[in-house]
């Protein structure tokens, strides 16, 4: 290939691609990338993707091929692709699929289905999944499976292993649910329709209830609608749910959709926390509740109740949440359709494998760039404001300990006068103050005289807070980490970050 420097791409022998996000090619060239890189940072004039084996593997689950992605990335790079991205993508999408779950005639077990013998020899001696093979026949005609009960645990050994393993072994059907989104009931004077590409996103999920379709993850922006992609797949899929969210006021939000965009009512509509044990047919529950012991060495007592019931269907709001410790147990409930819901799959502790394993390849992505430019979310714009520290506070940073610099750099008490400044600019507008050190935020709400909501805010005050702004009694409100996740406030027009996670670009996405 030559030098074409008039493209938009440079392709890095570390599988970072650079792209130059004022070009008149940026468009295509970002639509291409998206299906097989991961965008990690997009400041104005220069975005970066990263090519990984997860990444990849996401592409071949959705059958790109290798001399698609080479020749495509011929197609807009400046310079000749680098051997070792070369290598890696052939390498890494050649392996997806090559060993397949699939149903057995044993309901009790899981068969394996191998791309020839050379695959099953090599697969079968590795150290790292032998534990949980069941070998039958003789040597010329062994025949391989595993326990229904390791289904999830076992593909995360796999993708340790580097075998990304296709999971074809098809679900439990459920029972029936039958009901309509709201724009198709008669008689009735609530109008609604999915948009396109919620429709679309659902749709790529389910794949007509096919075996290779029913699990698996949609990308979009805060903003951009999953709970209606969640409400939509339901519509499809027609039967019995367990819908998994952070927090209280996620689950509060999750049942008043689903009440006023369907046909199902609040006989149909129940939450499973710590308030409320109501198991009915659409069942909202936490991650805590599903994962909570009452020691370490108890078994977790709500997960076994949720595994009795006979779902068809079960969804995870937030799902990048799902890998962490805590949150693994709910990889027991393997055997109905998945769907995972999330405006980004990036984990700081590179665990995105996890959600690739127990809820499904990325089926949808839609970036906001898109959803902006259709006019579903607004135009964002990202102002720095740098603060000097006074002399104190600068001595104290000095002579901290690395790991303290940061929470002090947050902390710097100037920050409450460039907020007062910021409020009074935006005083006609609607503010959200986001921090993630607690004692900052109890001075911001005393010295302001404005409420704060953390994670020792009893619900029902959360639920006054959150219903006083968005009807605009409240112009300006306080929040912790709590609203990272899963918070409907579509009103606010004006966020003041004052503390972060350092470099957690996952809750960057989560806050825009």
């Amino acid at each position: 290939m030559q030098i074409n420097l008039d493209n938009p791409v440079i392709v890095q022998a570390d599988g970072k691609v650079l792209v130059e996000a004022n070009h008149k090619s940026y468009e295509g060239a970002r639509e291409f990338l998206t299906q097989f890189a991961e965008l990690e940072s997009s400041p104005d004039a220069l975005h970066t993707y990263q090519i990984t084996r997860i990444s990849l593997w996401n592409a071949a689950s959705s059958n790109l091929s290798t001399e698609e992605i080479v020749k495509g990335l011929n197609k807009i790079s400046k310079y000749p692709i680098p051997g070792e991205v070369e290598e890696l993508i052939a390498e890494t999408i050649e392996r997806y699929g090559l060993v397949k779950l699939v149903p057995s005639t044993n309901a009790s077990e899981i068969a394996l289905q191998f791309e020839n013998a050379y695959v099953q020899r090599l697969f079968t001696n590795d150290p790292l999944v032998q534990d949980y093979l069941i070998k039958r026949g003789r040597r010329r005609d062994l025949q391989y499976s595993i326990s229904i009960e390791n289904r999830g645990i076992f593909k995360q050994q796999c993708l340790l292993a580097d075998w990304p393993v296709e999971d074809l072994a098809g679900f439990k059907p459920g029972t029936a649910l039958p009901f309509k989104l709201r724009d198709r009931i008669k008689n009735t004077d609530v109008v609604f329709e999915p948009r396109s590409y919620q429709w679309e996103a659902a749709k790529r999920w389910y794949q007509d209830g096919k075996s290779t379709g029913g699990c698996g993850v949609v990308v979009l922006a805060c903003g951009g609608g999953k709970t209606i992609v969640g409400i939509t797949a339901m519509s499809l899929v027609q039967r019995k749910t367990l819908i998994l969210a952070t927090n209280q006021a996620s689950v509060n939000q999750w049942i008043q959709e689903i009440i006023s965009k369907t046909s199902l009512t609040a006989k149909d509509v129940g939450s499973y926390t710590s308030t409320s044990r109501d198991l009915r047919p659409v069942t909202v529950s936490t991650y805590q509740m599903v994962s909570h012991k009452q020691s370490k060495d108890d078994g977790f007592k709500h997960l076994d109740i949720f595994d009795k019931e006979d779902w068809g269907l079960i969804i995870y709001d937030e799902v990048h949440l799902l890998p962490a410790p805590v949150f693994g147990a709910t990889a027991n409930l393997q055997a109905m359709r998945r769907l995972g819901l999330t405006a980004t799959l990036v984990r700081e502790d590179g665990r995105e494998t996890d959600v690739f394993t127990l809820v499904g390849p990325k089926r949808y992505e839609l970036p906001w760039q898109d959803l902006q430019k259709m006019g579903f979310i607004a135009s964002i714009e990202c102002v720095d404001i740098h603060l000097e520290m006074n002399e104190l506070l600068e001595r104290q940073y000095k002579e901290a300990a690395e790991k303290d610099k940061f929470m002090i750099a947050c902390s710097n008490p100037a920050k409450l006068d460039a907020v007062r400044y910021l409020l009074e600019k935006h005083k006609k507008d609607n503010v959200l103050i986001i921090g993630t050190y607690l004692e900052q935020l109890e001075i911001m709400s005393t010295e302001l005289n404005l409420p704060v909501i953390t994670g020792k805010t009893p619900n029902h005050i959360r639920e006054k807070l959150f219903r006083n702004f968005r009807s605009g009694k409240i112009k300006t409100l306080i929040v912790s980490k709590v609203a990272n996740f899963s918070i409907d406030l579509p009103d606010a027009n004006v966020a003041i970050q004052l503390s972060g996670t350092f470099g957690s670009r996952q809750e960057e996405a989560q806050r825009l």
